[in-house]
């Protein structure tokens, strides 16, 4: 599952979805089904409380080489050299960032964040192996 086919020079275009964090099982890393107490693997059967889930990165982009253009999804902890801290970190200070400043709707962080991600990334060229 984790083995390089080959390798891909291109430069990314866009980026497809503004999710770059998901609770993740810690099995079989599919996404997690989170209430307020509680989490659900539906892939593995996984569950706990809520407070214990991890999360793990997930950057959906178009990307574009000399010939084509391409979606691609990558995963986990790759990314973290670019955000800076891990997936777990970045969740933790969106949630404390959203309680200090009393925000009930995390539209404006969303927004902050999607924006700071496609500085990062859009126009950038990157080797991904695919």
């Amino acid at each position: 599952m984790n083995s390089v086919q080959g390798l891909l020079a291109a430069s990314v275009i866009s980026i497809q979805n503004s999710c770059f964090i998901y609770p993740a099982c810690q099995n079989c890393f599919s996404r997690l089904i989170l209430d307020s107490r509680r989490f659900n693997c539906l892939k593995c059967g996984c569950t706990g409380e809520a407070k214990d889930a991890t999360y793990r990165y997930r950057l959906s982009l178009k990307i574009a080489d000399t010939n084509d253009l391409f979606d691609i999804t990558v995963f986990g902890s790759c990314l973290d050299p670019f955000f800076g801290v891990t997936a777990e970190n970045l969740q933790r200070y969106i949630q404390d960032f959203n309680q200090l400043s009393g925000e009930t709707n995390t539209e404006s962080s969303t927004r902050a964040l999607v924006q700071a991600v496609e500085t990062c990334f859009i126009g950038k060229r990157f080797i991904f192996g695919v």
